[in-house]
Formats: structure tokens, sequence, C-alpha cells
């Protein structure tokens, strides 16, 4: 049996980073304080509950309370689903996404699936809801109480009983830090890049990189030959970051 861990924003639904410029927008409400960046990259993690812990120090030096980080989700939260309500049509899934996860979800005795994702579970489960893609069968592990993203794999794999269940286990992921995470824990991997910018990924030392999952065989056959991340090569390119954790 493989198990195949899916990342969330830009890898099975896309936002244009709408859904970070929401994020933000919850903060500068609520704190009356500007936004430092949606550069992901810059902060300590590239997780909602560093994103936040690390503005919240900036600004008062101090961490976050638990109901503070409850009360920002729900504001997060409205925003994440007055933005679908008004304009559906710009938060989409990536394409081929729904019928690929039919797919593996009508195969329990060959694949078990899961999201493994640097957001929080419930904005996590607005956006799979929006694109039809909730779904008991995809068990969500998300950014609560945890930092790295490391941990919140480490989750996903334990809850799934364990890497000795599995002849492989592979993340599917969009963005530079799935390759740099998945490198140090020497995980398989497969990316994605819904623009078609490969490259950004196989520079950072991915193999095996899609743009959709239009193409099942070749969603397979990505899954079938992927392996660890190699080593980072540099490159004259600036790599880019995608629109979320």
């Amino acid at each position: 049996m493989h198990l195949i861990i899916f990342d969330l924003d830009g890898t099975l639904v896309h936002s244009d980073r709408r859904d970070s410029n929401y994020f933000a927008q919850a903060y500068e409400t609520i704190y009356q304080q500007p936004f430092p960046t949606i550069d992901w990259t810059k902060y300590p993690h590239v997780t909602d509950t560093s994103i936040f812990n690390t503005v919240v120090a900036q600004h008062f030096d101090r961490s976050p309370t638990s109901d503070e980080i409850a009360f920002f989700q729900q504001h997060y939260i409205n925003l994440l689903e007055e933005g679908r309500q008004l304009m559906p049509e710009q938060f989409q899934s990536i394409p081929g996404a729904p019928a690929l996860m039919a797919h593996l979800h009508a195969a329990p005795d060959q694949y078990r699936t899961c999201l493994a994702t640097g957001g929080w579970q419930a904005p996590a489960r607005v956006k799979l809801r929006h694109v039809g893609l909730l779904s008991d069968r995809l068990g969500i592990h998300g950014a609560d109480g945890k930092m790295t993203r490391e941990a919140i794999l480490s989750e996903a794999i334990e809850a799934a009983g364990g890497a000795h269940q599995y002849a492989k286990i592979v993340y599917v992921g969009d963005a530079e830090w799935d390759v740099t995470t998945t490198r140090k824990m020497q995980l398989d991997f497969v990316g994605i890049r819904w623009r078609g910018d490969r490259e950004v990924l196989q520079q950072a030392g991915a193999s095996q990189v899609i743009e959709n999952f239009l193409d099942l065989d070749a969603f397979f056959r990505a899954l079938h030959l992927a392996t660890p991340p190699a080593d980072f090569q540099p490159s004259a390119k600036k790599l880019s970051f995608e629109d979320c954790a």
C-alpha cells in the first residue's frame, strides 16, 4: 500500500494569493498594525502558527494566547468564506484534483491519502469544502499547535499507522519549502506547478514535477519514480513562492 500525503495551497487548490492577503487583512484589522509580508519564506517556518506567532512577537514582544489564536482564526475564516461567496470562480481546485482524489479513494487497498498543510485545519476545511474535496477519507493535519512542517508531516504519518505500514510514502507539494522539508525527512516527493514553471522545483532538487492532475498516468508514473529531493542546486534565477502556507 502507498501513503500519499498532499499539501493544500498550490497543490490541491489555488487562490492567486488572495487567501494570503486575507491572512494579512485579518491581522491588520484586529491589531491595527501593518502585516510585514506575505512572502512566507521570510518567516522561521512556513506554517500559520509560526507566521502568526512571529508577527505578534515582533509587534508586541510576546506570544499570542490560545484565545487570541482562536479569535484570529475565526476572523480569517470569515474572510475566506466571504471571498468565496463573492467571487467563487477565483478559488478553484488544481485541474484534475477532484478526479484524482476520487480515483485514489476508490482503491483503499492500494492507496491511503491524507493532507499535511502548513495552514491551520479549520481554514483548510473551508478551502476544501468550496471545491468539493472535503472528505472523511482525507485526514487533515495542520499547524494547530505545531511550528514546523516536519512536525505536521510526522503527525500525518503516525496517524496513518506509521511508516512501516507502507511500501512507499510520497508527499505531493508545490513550493520550495516542500522540497526542503521532504529532503530533511528523506521522504519521496512529487512536485506540482500548475502555472507550468517546473524548473522552480527542479532547481530546488525535485526529480518528479508535473503541472496538474489531468493526466492520471503521468501522476502515477511520477509517484512510482519519486525519490527524496536531491541537494539544492544554486541558480541565477530567483525561486518564486506560492500563494499560501
